[in-house]
């Protein structure tokens, strides 16, 4: 059924984040015992004997405790031109208000979808959280509130990879290898991503990465639906 999908109607995109506060010692009293208690149950769930605090580095992954430094989007302006667009910086909201009025402008009517990796379960959700965190509207699209799930205009490339087999998980580095996808080789991984801002401040290696993803996610949907790989003289960043 992929291939009746209009692919201009599709929004790529993925997402970065990072713990909120540069280290541990940089949280309030509160949020300290919070993260305690979040790191105790992590622990007990994979079995670790690392501190709370040598934890903290994990808590990005978390919308309670991380924010959003990069949302990249991709999308077919012509049938094979994708173009990729990312909004980044310090200030979360500003980030959050620009990816809304693309969604509200551009993304808005029924026909229109969401794809990413691990979407469902990870960038969705914490967009959707984040938004309400800082007091902004969740855009359509994204609220799942009240729908039914075939109302729900999301698509998720590690999702429909699972044919079904919910016990299965396959990273979009796995599955670019499996279906020969070009991605560099030099760059970083989701788990620097904290590291290289808060300690290197190279924001604009972490959008790199960012876009990079976006382009791999294109490029595997494509894949799912049969088509030629997608050249490197059909992309455009904008």
């Amino acid at each position: 059924m992929l291939e009746y999908i209009p692919i201009q109607k599709i929004l790529f995109l993925d997402i970065e984040t990072v713990p909120a506060c540069a280290s541990y010692d940089d949280l309030s009293d509160m949020f300290k015992l919070l993260w305690d208690k979040k790191a105790g149950q992590l622990q007990r769930m994979k079995d670790e004997n690392l501190s709370s605090k040598e934890m903290y580095a994990q808590a990005g992954i978390y919308a309670e405790f991380g924010k959003i430094i990069c949302i990249s989007v991709g999308y077919f302006a012509r049938e094979r031109e994708l173009r990729i667009k990312s909004f980044y910086g310090e200030d979360e909201k500003e980030i959050l208000s620009d990816f809304s009025l693309l969604l509200n402008k551009h993304f808005n009517t029924g026909e229109n979808l969401l794809c990413a990796h691990n979407g469902k379960e990870f960038d969705f959700p914490y967009i959707a959280r984040r938004l309400l965190i800082n007091g902004m509207e969740i855009p359509r699209i994204l609220n799942t509130a009240g729908k039914k799930p075939w109302e729900i205009n999301h698509l998720d490339t590690m999702e429909l990879w699972k044919f079904g087999d919910y016990k299965s998980y396959a990273s979009l580095n796995l599955l670019a290898a499996v279906f020969n996808i070009p991605t560099p080789k030099d760059d970083i991984d989701g788990s620097q991503v904290g590291e290289v801002y808060w300690k290197d401040g190279n924001l604009e290696r972490i959008v790199q990465y960012c876009q990079k993803d976006v382009l791999t996610i294109a490029r595997l949907f494509l894949k799912y639906r049969c088509e030629p790989i997608l050249k490197e003289e059909n992309i455009v960043f904008t």
